[in-house]
């Protein structure tokens, strides 16, 4: 019991302190996270609200694969990417494996589904309040996504801090490609896999208390935003 205490005593300092090397893992999966997460929104809400929209054969089958790939395994991701990325995958040529944008494309590939999902629902309730009124001033199904994106940005953003929640949590696939290499690849999560191997508890416990906080922030995020929505729509 002393030394789970000493360990937190010991987290707690290294993040007072805020330990370079500590910083630098942050910042890190703050980064790989956040580029991941606005390349599946520039992916994912076009891709909903064109589902919602539009009626076409497999439309049925393509909503429910889409709610299916939400609960995609991280590891078969992080096995798909790494060989699509190895060398003797299509785009070995790259060299991209093991770095920070194998790590991108993974959690990108991950969160994806999750964003689309969301913003299809969002967008197909929108669609169903506002398409008499559109069709009636003339928009066509693809300028009303643009409009209808924008009009329930505060719901799309719940979805969009839902998948950087998933992305930043993430450790399966990010380990695959990204071997989390010490000073180029480790984020919070492999870092805590490692220390805690190794028996560093301070050091994952400081980045699990991390890690908590940011999940902490994003739920509240969440909350504020769906909270500002109801009282607009109110």
């Amino acid at each position: 019991m002393a030394d789970i205490y000493e360990a937190f005593l010991a987290a707690f300092r290294l993040i007072l302190s805020f330990d370079r090397d500590l910083a630098e893992i942050i910042l890190l999966s703050l980064k790989v996270s956040g580029i991941a997460v606005l390349l599946a929104a520039l992916i994912g809400l076009p891709l909903g609200g064109a589902v919602a929209l539009f009626r076409f054969p497999g439309r049925g089958a393509l909503t429910i694969l889409l709610n299916g790939l939400m609960g995609l395994p991280p590891v078969v991701v992080g096995l798909l990417v790494y060989l699509i990325l190895s060398r003797a995958g299509p785009l070995g040529v790259l060299n991209l494996l093991f770095t920070p944008t194998a790590m991108i494309i993974a959690q990108c590939v991950l969160v994806t589904p999750i964003v689309a999902a969301l913003s299809r629902q969002v967008i197909e309730d929108l669609w169903t309040d506002y398409e008499e009124q559109l069709r009636s001033l003339g928009v066509t199904p693809v300028r009303a996504i643009g409009t209808l994106i924008v009009d329930g940005r505060y719901s799309l953003l719940t979805a969009v801090l839902a998948g950087f929640g998933r992305a930043i949590a993430e450790v399966g696939a990010v380990m695959i490609v990204g071997g989390n290499i010490d000073h180029v690849t480790r984020v919070m999560t492999t870092a805590i896999s490692l220390e805690t191997m190794k028996g560093n508890l301070s050091i994952a416990l400081g980045l699990g208390i991390i890690l908590i906080l940011l999940s902490l922030s994003i739920n509240s995020a969440v909350y504020v935003i769906k909270d500002v929505s109801q009282r607009r729509l109110g």
